[in-house]
């Protein structure tokens, strides 16, 4: 009888996290190794190809924007070198670009930051098991673009979820990672309202993130990043 993934102890699963951000490697790793995982850290691409230089993770947890290159190299190195290791995307980045390039080199797993899962540990368990986490709007984006696949070409972008002008100059501050107060600043309007109009955003676009938010204007065509 074989062990299933739920099965293997934590120690025995060995996970390297890259990710440029200070706090947020440090947050991450310390939730990892707090559940029992053995964790290598980095925060360049030339940092992690040193790490696999040296080790063979499970699990490679990486985002894509990163100092010295760009997340989809390292993944399609990973995946190369180490077809056993499972790959999880962490990311701000939604666009259809950088999904699909992720997927397509070897990615098993895309979750936006925003949107990332309070217990981490469940989540590497999930991707050892052989499952893949995905934000709920980047499930939706893939199978939208299937769909659309019979499609006839689209038009020019259309606001579909008819977000007002003031919403949409919101949104941008948001994609652009200000705060609501430096958004209400900029729009010239009171930094109490700015929530309201967030509310409004996720109503429409049907997302709960800035992450998801960020990512359907983009597919719909109502920002540019």
């Amino acid at each position: 009888m074989t062990s299933s993934a739920e099965d293997i102890p934590a120690h025995d699963i060995s996970i390297l996290l890259v990710e440029d951000d200070p706090p947020t490697n440090w947050r991450l790793k310390d939730a990892l190794e707090q559940a029992g995982f053995d964790v290598a850290a980095a925060m360049t691409l030339a940092e992690a190809r040193a790490s696999l230089d040296r080790r063979k993770p499970r699990v490679l947890l990486t985002d894509l924007q990163l100092p010295d290159g760009h997340g989809i190299e390292l993944i399609r190195e990973s995946r190369a070198r180490l077809p056993d290791t499972e790959i999880m995307v962490i990311s701000i980045l939604g666009d259809e670009e950088s999904v699909i390039s992720a997927i397509t080199v070897g990615a098993t797993g895309y979750i936006l930051k925003d949107a990332f899962p309070t217990d981490i540990a469940a989540t590497v368990r999930e991707l050892v098991a052989g499952h893949s986490p995905i934000s709920a709007s980047i499930a939706r984006f893939i199978v939208r673009r299937t769909q659309s696949a019979a499609e006839p070409p689209p038009g020019p972008p259309l606001n579909t979820t008819k977000l007002t002008p003031r919403e949409i100059d919101i949104l941008w501050g948001i994609a652009k990672g200000f705060s609501y107060a430096e958004i209400a600043s900029h729009l010239g309007m009171s930094k109490q309202t700015v929530p309201g109009h967030i509310k409004s955003i996720y109503r429409k676009l049907e997302v709960h993130t800035r992450g998801e938010a960020v990512f359907e204007a983009v597919q719909q065509g109502l920002i540019k990043l």
